[in-house]
């Protein structure tokens, strides 16, 4: 159940410029949230890129720490937020979170901050 297998991750690179130049977009301190429904037959509702920019963290250490910590709470909490929405609509989705913060924080507040944004894209995705 707790699981974030390859074919969730978006890999894609049609689907990715769809995403960036078709797709709505919300702003969720500390991440900048990409979202757009898809035709594309799927096994997982959802398919997500993590992104943190190199122009910020010039250490890829600094950003695989922080793309490490999105990856967990988002693995942790998108069954009990986003799927429980997205299964009631049969909606297939792709997304983007790109971190947009100024320092690495700890996970406790990217876990906060993860379901937060869930709840949030649930909502806009649902409307």
């Amino acid at each position: 159940m707790y699981t974030f297998k390859k074919e969730e991750r978006l890999c894609n690179k049609k689907l990715i410029d769809g995403l960036f130049h078709n797709g709505s977009s919300f702003l969720c301190y500390p991440f900048r949230v990409s979202w757009m429904y898809t035709a594309e037959e799927q096994l997982y509702p959802v398919q997500i890129v993590f992104a943190v920019s190199k122009k910020r963290y010039k250490r890829a250490v600094d950003r695989n720490v922080v793309k490490r910590r999105m990856r967990e709470a988002y693995r942790l909490n998108k069954h009990q937020i986003l799927y429980q929405h997205l299964n009631d609509n049969g909606k297939r989705l792709i997304l983007s979170v790109n971190y947009i913060g100024k320092e690495i924080a700890q996970y406790d507040f990217f876990e906060k901050k993860m379901v937060k944004l869930l709840a949030q894209l649930a909502a806009e995705a649902t409307k």
